[in-house]
């Protein structure tokens, strides 16, 4: 099990055998990821830290309720159909998402840009939605469900800048142990946060010749993060200037329609 598990699992003191369960269960879960869709035993075992025993029983367990599915012929797993049904239930009941997708797509359109909603999953962050627009291809494409590193991007670092004090040193612990060049990294999150507190959102170009910009986005007590993004030779300063104020109107604009979709009381 990586340290970043181990940290979020033992998070809460006095957890009974039986969340205990659940919590090894779900780690075996998150330990497909693209690029990793058929996984044995061992390899589970080694993603986890788990024992080979003991995955062997939380495997059976998720082939039985349906979350696992075994290929018999290479002695391995694969994630379930169900496992689907369950992202998609959550992408229908989300109100943020119904807010924000038609309002993203508007910009995108009108911008020929990429637009994105995504939210924190221990230290990475998970895109809700990606909208793809600009007129440059990018090398990768982004599409729901998709991770991406919270250290390296716009949308991590505008999660970070309006995070607890205690909260963000706990995180920037975990982050620092992955990384060669941190204290370049710590440095420009520390700017990044400057950025959200004086004009609103930030930026980052991580990847080659993209620039993306980020405003967090706290609704309903979860930090959700909008960015939009594109390929570029320009400098971040000038997309900065170019796409900040339509990214904080889009911030405003969603916060504006769960406004409105909020039931009126009498």
């Amino acid at each position: 099990m990586t340290d970043q598990a181990r940290h979020f699992l033992d998070q809460k003191p006095g957890r009974s055998p039986t969340n205990r369960s659940l919590e090894r269960g779900i780690e075996i879960l998150r330990a497909f990821r693209p690029g990793s869709e058929l996984l044995g035993n061992g390899e589970l075992a080694e993603r986890t830290g788990l024992s080979k025993a003991t995955v062997s029983r939380l495997t059976q367990t998720l082939v039985g309720s349906g979350m696992l599915q075994l290929d018999k012929a290479e002695r391995a797993y694969r994630l379930a159909p169900a496992v689907l049904s369950l992202s998609h239930a959550m992408r229908t009941a989300s109100r943020v998402l119904q807010a924000a997708a038609p309002l993203m797509l508007e910009l995108a359109r009108h911008r020929h840009i990429n637009v994105g909603l995504a939210a924190p999953d221990r230290e990475e962050m998970v895109y809700l939605e990606s909208i793809r627009y600009a007129k440059r291809a990018a090398l990768r494409h982004v599409v729901s469900g998709q991770r991406v590193p919270m250290e390296l991007t716009s949308l991590g670092r505008a999660y970070l800048a309006v995070l607890a004090p205690q909260h963000r040193a706990q995180l920037m612990r975990l982050l620092s142990q992955r990384r060669v060049r941190w204290k370049q990294i710590e440095t420009e999150i520390g700017q990044a946060c400057a950025d959200v507190r004086t004009k609103g959102f930030c930026a980052a170009a991580w990847q080659p010749e993209v620039v993306a910009l980020a405003t967090p986005l706290q609704v309903e007590g979860t930090i959700y993060v909008l960015n939009v993004s594109l390929s570029t030779r320009e400098s971040i300063a000038a997309i900065a200037q170019d796409l900040g104020p339509a990214l904080l109107g889009l911030a405003q604009a969603v916060r504006h329609e769960l406004l409105l979709q909020e039931p009126r009381s009498g």
